[in-house]
């Protein structure tokens, strides 16, 4: 069998030639199929071979792996041409995941990145390296999903201290002050912008601060620095007190309270990277800390009162938090577009308690808990009757608090509302091994 013609990704910079080594410039000149950018064909077009095929991959990136397996059962030489270092935000990655490790060679070059905390003397070794290289995904919004182009770097500003990001032409550096002013982080970070790169209209702007880089133009291509000016407090991930968050008044607040708030929260067994529904959200406590638990991971809420709605938002708001929607309806409406969750949390229900539990039961993932807070025999009868009818496993827990008040120059112990958890899990029917159904057979 002969050994297949690997394709060889070169990291390009808009210097053209210059940007190349020996080595990485013969494998140019020599190839037979030369695949890459607009920008980058025409930049490289006098050493490209006369004879050699040339694959322009805007808006083709689906269908590049498919032409490098082409090209080499054909036994061709293919280059591809990548900005910068390919392995960083780039390319090659994607490759590797689609074509086998033996059918590339990165030669890398300095990343774009690298090149700009170069120009600011800023070192980068513990620097955030981030992309919204991807799709247009218009303006950021506040509570917008993890499908929104902004959504993972919102993620990295609020969790790192000094970031470089590669931009793009939707995505530009104006769009990205404008969502740190959305999210209340204007004041906290300084900008810079690195234009054009190692071409002759190079320009580095330093020193912005975020309001006024929300009106400002940057010629493309560019990238962001961001940096923070006020020290980054690590909050508090569980067990809030109760008087952290907004509640409606005079009305009785609407919260579940730390101690059964706290409960749920390990009752519902999250992770990092959990998809969270929280229903019924009353003033948000529970999902709000359940976001800040899974901090690569989402929480999808639902609240019916539309005053309750307004204080989820603004609680949202006060404690800095991005990975977390809501949406004013009434349940079960509006939950066939959320992700399959790996946990649910059931504040209140609106009537529907039955319907959601079966719903939610035939969405949760594998593994996944559903937890129920009730105050009302009734409710805690409905939802255990369910539970059973849907052969679910479930167990109730009881919980009742108290708390210490002064009466006089003494202190005695006040009595909170007694609150019942129903946590539940679907169970997997498990399919018989070969060697079971053997044994049942045999007898």
């Amino acid at each position: 069998m002969n050994q297949i013609e690997k394709c060889r990704i070169l990291g390009v910079l808009d210097d053209g030639v210059a940007s190349l080594s020996r080595t990485a410039l013969a494998y140019l000149q020599q190839a037979q199929l030369v695949i890459g950018g607009t920008r980058a064909l025409q930049l490289f077009a006098e050493y490209i071979h006369p004879t050699a095929r040339q694959r322009d991959l805007t808006g083709a990136l689906s269908q590049v792996p498919e032409w490098i397996r082409d090209a080499q059962a054909a036994d061709l030489r293919v280059v591809l041409l990548a900005t910068g270092d390919p392995l960083c935000h780039g390319i090659a990655a994607y490759l590797a995941s689609r074509l086998c490790i033996e059918a590339i060679e990165v030669l890398p070059n300095v990343s774009t990145l690298q090149l700009a905390c170069a120009r600011l003397g800023l070192p980068w070794q513990d620097m955030k390296f981030s992309s919204v290289h991807g799709k247009d995904a218009g303006d950021w919004v506040e509570g917008s999903e993890p499908g929104h182009g902004l959504y993972a770097l919102l993620r990295d500003v609020r969790q790192n201290d000094r970031l470089a990001i590669l931009t793009s032409p939707g995505n530009t550096p104006d769009r990205i002050a404008r969502m740190l002013v959305t999210e209340g982080l204007a004041d906290d970070f300084e900008m810079a912008v690195a234009e054009r790169l190692c071409q002759p209209e190079e320009r580095v702007v330093s020193g912005i601060s975020i309001q006024v880089a929300t009106q400002m133009p940057f010629a493309d291509p560019n990238v962001v620095l961001l940096w923070r000016t006020s020290q980054r407090t690590q909050p508090v991930l569980l067990g809030l007190p109760d008087a952290s968050y907004q509640q409606r008044y005079p009305e009785k607040g609407l919260i579940t309270k730390s101690e059964v708030r706290v409960v749920s929260l390990a009752r519902m067994q999250l992770r990092a990277n959990s998809v969270v529904w929280d229903i019924g959200a009353g003033s948000g406590s529970v999902g709000l800390e359940a976001a800040r638990l899974c901090g690569q991971g989402h929480v999808y809420a639902i609240e019916k009162n539309v005053d309750d709605s307004a204080i989820v938002r603004s609680n949202r708001k006060a404690l800095g938090i991005s990975n977390h929607t809501l949406v004013h309806g009434k349940a079960p409406e509006g939950l066939q577009r959320w992700p399959d969750p790996d946990a649910v949390f059931i504040g209140g229900s609106g009537g529907e308690l039955a319907e959601l539990i079966c719903l939610i039961l035939q969405r949760m993932k594998p593994e996944g808990w559903l937890v129920m807070n009730f105050v009302t025999l009734e409710n805690l009868s409905v939802a255990v009757e369910t539970l059973k009818a849907q052969g679910a496993a479930w167990d109730v827990l009881q919980l009742q608090a108290s708390r210490s008040k002064p009466i006089l120059h003494m202190n005695r112990m006040a009595a909170e509302n007694p609150v019942w958890l129903v946590c539940a899990q679907k169970v997997t029917v498990q399919k018989a091994s070969k060697t079971e159904k053997t044994e049942k057979c045999d007898d």
